[in-house]
């Protein structure tokens, strides 16, 4: 059973692209597969409007694209549809605009200028005139999870211990804490992305895919087979081995 699947995203357009031509590449030799966006399309980076049209487009043509929601996804929709919306896995002195969430620069992306230097209600105006409705929608009904044979893939994590049918989205978009260090086998390969390493690891109970993309890292693409998994590069497959007591960030 193939599966692929793509990391943190946060905006690069161009990097989504050449992720899905190896892809596309490995598809070719070895077979088709669904691919698995593991969320945080937005945010950070130069081209959120892109990455949600470029998808959007993909599943409507009929593409086998899974899109899950991440923590930035959320922020993202939950602001535009009430600014005193704030999400509750978010420090209490922050909100979405704070220039470490990285929304001024999705803001700006849709052409709203400034937006971490102007009064909140123009700018929330602006945001809600801007952005397509159809990419308001796209975001806010994206799943939380998707099981496929023996993985089971999420934003950020699960909370270890409770049953996969009874994790709350809080956890599986934004979980670090009592996930990331536990060593425990989950029953399923869980892969996500939501904490950025330097490469994509395999710790054998987990796999992380968030290379750093937001931060001019890579944006990694795999291909997962059982629970072995190949990082897809433009010279083909190449093993990620299992490193189960690698750093954890």
């Amino acid at each position: 059973m193939r599966t692929y699947a793509i990391g943190d995203i946060h905006g690069q357009l161009a990097l989504l692209q050449a992720a899905h031509a190896r892809i596309a590449a490995d598809q070719a030799a070895h077979g088709p597969g669904p691919v698995v966006h593991i969320g945080d399309l937005v945010d950070r980076g130069p081209d959120s409007p892109g990455v949600i049209e470029h998808l959007m487009q993909g599943i409507a043509r009929g593409e086998d694209w899974v899109v899950l929601k991440g923590n930035h996804d959320r922020m993202f929709a939950g602001y535009l549809r009430d600014l005193a919306w704030h999400d509750p896995r978010l420090r209490v002195d922050a909100s979405y605009l704070h220039p470490k969430i990285g929304g001024v620069q999705t803001l700006a992306s849709y052409g709203v200028k400034n937006a971490g230097d102007r009064p909140l209600a123009p700018v929330h105006g602006e945001a809600v005139a801007a952005v397509p409705r159809a990419h308001r929608d796209f975001l806010e009904t994206l799943p939380t999870s998707f099981a496929r044979g023996a993985v089971f893939y999420a934003h950020a994590g699960i909370r270890p211990g409770v049953p996969l049918e009874r994790q709350t989205e809080d956890d599986l978009c934004w979980i670090r804490d009592g996930f990331l260090e536990d060593r425990r086998d989950h029953g399923p390969l869980i892969v996500h992305g939501h904490t950025h390493l330097a490469a994509v690891t395999h710790y054998g109970n987990r796999l992380n895919l968030d290379s750093g993309a937001a931060y001019g890292g890579p944006l990694s693409a795999v291909v997962i087979e059982g629970r072995t998994a190949f990082l897809l590069t433009d010279q083909g497959r190449q093993l990620l081995p299992v490193t189960p007591n690698a750093p954890i960030r």
